[in-house]
C-alpha cells in the first residue's frame, strides 16, 4: 500500500547530523577558496614578522630608563638577547655598525626617540597583519563595505595593542612551563597546576573569538565566534608540532643552504600557519552564520545589499 502524499518524511538523525557537517565543510572551503586565504595569510604573517624586530628593539628602549633597577648581568642579557635577535635578520656589518652601538647608547639611559620610532613601525606593521584579519572576517560574512576604511584602521590599531597585551601575559606562562610555576606557589595551592594548560587554552580560545566577534560589523552573539575559535587554536597547535617535526627532521645530519635565513623562514612558516588556521576558522564562522543565520548579520547583509542598489544608477533605456 502506498503512503500517503502528505506523509512527511523523517530522515535518521545520523544523515540529518551528516548531511550538516558535509555542507558546514562544503561552505567553509567554498569560502576559503573564494576569498583566496592563503595569500591572505602569507601577507599577515609577513607583516607579523616585520612587526616583531621594532617591537622589541622599542621595548629594550625602555629598559634603558630602568637600567638601576637591574643588575649589570640582567641588562647584558637583554643587549644580548636583542642582539641575537637582529642576527638573525641582518648582516653581521650592520648589526655591529648599528645595532651594537644604538643597543648600547640606549641602555646605558633610554632613547625616546628609539622607543617611539620602534613603537610607530611596530605599530604600522603589526596592525596592517590583523587589518588583513578583520577586513577578511567581515567579507567572509558578506559584509564588504559595512565598516569604513578608516573604522577598520583604527579597529585593527586598538586589536594590536591588545593582542601585544594578551601576548605579554599568556607567552610568559607558556614559555615559563608549569615545572617553573610551581616553583612560585606554595604547597597548598599545588591542586591549580590542574587548571594551569585549561586556563592558557580558555585564554586563547577567548581572545581568537573576541577577534571573530569584533570583526564582525555588526553585534553578534559572542558565543557564535566559539567553533571557528577552537577550530583556529586546535589546527594551529597541529600545524606548529607537524613543522617542529619537519624541521627536526630535516635539520639532522644536514647542512642548510639558505644559511643565517634558516631561522627567520621558520618564524615566517610558523606565522604563515597561525595566520592560516585564524582565516580558515573565520571560515568556518562564516559557514555556521550562512547555516544558522544570525537575526543580526541577515538584516545588516539586507541593508548593505538595499544601500548598493541605491547607488547603481537605473539603465539607460
Amino acid at each position: 500500500m502506498a503512503e500517503d502524499s502528505g506523509t512527511q518524511v523523517v530522515v535518521p538523525w545520523p544523515r540529518r547530523l551528516a548531511h550538516l557537517v558535509w555542507r558546514l565543510v562544503v561552505t567553509t572551503v567554498s569560502s576559503c577558496l573564494k576569498y583566496r586565504v592563503t595569500g591572505l595569510a602569507a601577507e599577515a604573517a609577513f607583516f607579523a614578522v616585520v612587526s616583531v624586530p621594532p617591537l622589541v628593539f622599542a621595548l629594550a628602549g625602555g629598559v634603558g630608563y630602568v637600567t638601576e633597577h637591574f643588575t649589570a648581568a640582567q641588562v647584558d642579557e637583554v643587549r644580548r638577547a636583542v642582539v641575537d635577535l637582529f642576527s638573525r635578520f641582518l648582516t653581521d656589518t650592520a648589526v655591529n655598525k648599528v645595532i651594537k652601538p644604538t643597543m648600547d647608547d640606549v641602555l646605558r639611559g633610554g632613547r625616546f626617540d628609539v622607543i617611539s620610532l620602534g613603537f610607530v613601525l611596530a605599530l604600522w606593521s603589526g596592525s596592517r597583519a590583523l587589518n588583513v584579519f578583520v577586513d577578511t572576517i567581515t567579507i567572509m560574512h558578506g559584509l564588504g563595505g559595512h565598516r569604513g576604511i578608516v573604522r577598520t584602521r583604527a579597529l585593527s590599531f586598538v586589536l594590536y595593542i591588545l593582542a601585544v597585551i594578551s601576548g605579554a601575559i599568556t607567552l610568559p606562562l607558556v614559555v615559563a612551563g608549569p615545572k617553573l610555576v610551581r616553583s612560585w606557589l606554595p604547597n597548598r595551592a599545588e591542586f591549580l597546576m590542574g587548571f594551569y594548560w585549561p586556563l592558557i587554552i580558555v585564554m586563547c580560545v577567548c581572545f581568537l573569538a573576541t577577534l571573530y566577534h569584533v570583526s564582525v560589523p555588526v553585534r553578534t552573539n559572542w558565543s557564535f565566534n566559539l567553533p571557528g575559535a577552537v577550530f583556529s587554536l586546535t589546527s594551529w597547535v597541529v600545524g606548529s608540532y607537524l613543522l617542529r617535526w619537519v624541521l627536526t627532521v630535516t635539520a639532522e645530519d644536514s647542512h642548510s643552504i639558505y644559511g643565517p635565513l634558516a631561522a627567520p623562514i621558520a618564524i615566517l612558516v610558523w606565522l604563515y600557519i597561525a595566520a592560516l588556521a585564524v582565516l580558515i576558522g573565520a571560515g568556518v564562522n562564516a559557514a555556521f552564520d550562512e547555516v544558522f543565520p544570525q537575526e543580526a548579520t541577515q538584516r545588516a547583509r539586507r541593508e548593505l545589499l538595499d544601500r548598493l542598489l541605491r547607488r547603481t544608477p537605473d539603465p539607460v533605456e
